[in-house]
């Protein structure tokens, strides 16, 4: 796995590991609750970044890197979405998916049954984010292998969470017009990802990568222009 380091808060650092083949990260204890929007927001831009690539298998029984105990399969949930990890039985860290860290962080939602009904006019087959598995959208709204329903970026959680780096980033005393600056990222990230929709570009995306992929590749792109 390779080294990154990242904003923390109060002006720490954190230096995560993350394999981008088999898209994962390893968070030393506690280190996951520790990183700024600002980091947070580099991970997305990694790992919109990474989405076009083939993905590689994640390893079987992974053992920590830390003391080589096999890692525990855990299940967890934040607000109402569940996600899982493996972690070491000794307190040494976790490792965790890409898709299932964006899940921790309530930046993934299904689609409403709208949806899948206009990704069904543009797409045949699309390979589900959470482990790869292709899934036939004339039978099924939810991976047949893993039992992931179709879902997406959370795009309004995005843009919440660019409205909260930019509040991040003022200085003190705030700006009178910051409430208004906060709305406007909030606006400008939902206005970029509604656009892109709209296009057939988006369909190719979601065909190559499946959707969560496409939502990341297009907040990657629109991060390069604006931050």
């Amino acid at each position: 796995m390779d080294a990154e380091v990242l904003p923390g808060h109060l002006g720490t650092t954190v230096s995560i590991d993350l394999c981008m083949p088999c898209e994962a990260f390893w968070f030393d204890s506690h280190e996951s609750l520790q990183l700024s929007p600002a980091a947070v927001l580099k991970l997305f831009q990694l790992i919109g970044g990474q989405s076009r690539a083939a993905r590689a298998p994640v390893p079987g029984d992974p053992s920590c890197p830390r003391c080589g105990i096999r890692l525990l399969l855990t299940y967890d949930q934040q607000r109402n979405t569940r996600f899982r990890y493996e972690r070491c039985a000794r307190g040494h860290g976790r490792f965790i998916t890409f898709v299932d860290f964006l899940r921790e962080k309530d930046f993934i939602r299904p689609l409403t049954p709208q949806q899948i009904d206009e990704l069904r006019k543009n797409v045949k087959v699309i390979d589900c984010s959470n482990c790869g598995a292709p899934i036939d959208l004339a039978t099924s709204s939810a991976c047949a292998h893993c039992g992931s329903p179709l879902s997406m970026l959370d795009m309004k959680q995005a843009g919440a969470l660019v409205a909260a780096l930019r509040e991040a980033e003022q200085p003190h005393p705030v700006d009178p017009a910051l409430p208004l600056q906060l709305e406007q990222a909030r606006r400008e990230v939902e206005a970029a990802f509604a656009s892109f929709q709209e296009g057939p570009a988006w369909f190719d995306d979601v065909s190559r990568g499946g959707l969560v992929a496409a939502g990341l590749s297009t907040l990657a792109r629109w991060l390069k222009e604006k931050m």
